[in-house]
């Protein structure tokens, strides 16, 4: 049995996951008022106690490696890797933020612009096109405006952290936008990856596993 615990800290969207090849056994969603430190491992702990779950069960532990909040990331990913370390270097899966956001969207989309908040009225957003069945990008995310993000979402659907002020930019621009539910990140989806990954044999260590940030935009991406 194949047991993953899923952990995404990066943004004040919190969520975690246990999953079983896949197919989520347990899951919590919230928002944090960055209390990321306090509130992590409690959730983490109730969850494995509740779903019965010992930590020697676990096979993996996939964890967001961002863009997102410098410290929300790193959390996280400190959080996962003490854990690994102290089950004798458990594998772990690193999974980029808007990654996990794009993959609420059904693949058929086609085209996609995944986003995340970056605080102070500014977004991290990617651009993603569906190649062999699966969500790629050419980057791990571009700092800039929603109107950035509204100009580059031609033909796209925009799913992630949309705020008010995204809303209005994007559906006064004749945007499609995701529904209120594919606009949660969710650790299942997390956990879905990880599985997948894990049958590819793709797997981090502690040691190498380092989290990613945005980039300013070039010419070409703004």
């Amino acid at each position: 049995m194949l047991v993953i615990l899923a952990i995404d800290t990066a943004t004040r969207s919190i969520s975690i996951a246990l999953a079983e090849e896949g197919r989520a056994l347990a899951e919590a969603v919230w928002q944090s008022e960055n209390n990321h430190t306090t509130e992590l491992a409690p959730a983490v702990e109730r969850m494995l106690i509740e779903s019965g779950v010992a930590v020697k069960a676990l096979t993996a532990i996939a964890v967001a490696i961002g863009p997102g909040s410098f410290t929300g990331v790193r959390i996280g990913l400190g959080f996962a890797k003490g854990l690994a370390l102290a089950r004798g270097d458990l594998p772990l899966v690193g999974v980029r933020t808007l990654d996990i956001a794009v993959r609420a969207l059904p693949i058929d989309e086609g085209e996609a612009v995944a986003v995340i908040q970056a605080g102070r009225g500014r977004v991290v957003w990617a651009r993603y096109s569906a190649r062999a069945g699966r969500w790629e990008s050419a980057n791990d995310g571009v700092v800039g405006s929603w109107e950035d993000v509204s100009r580059s979402a031609t033909g796209s659907v925009v799913v992630g952290e949309i705020d008010s002020r995204g809303m209005d930019v994007l559906q006064g621009a004749g945007v499609r936008v995701a529904s209120a539910d594919q606009n949660v990140r969710r650790a299942s989806r997390l956990a879905e990856m990880a599985w997948e990954r894990w049958r590819r044999g793709e797997v981090d260590s502690a040691a190498a596993l380092m989290p990613v940030y945005a980039h300013q935009p070039t010419s070409g991406e703004t």
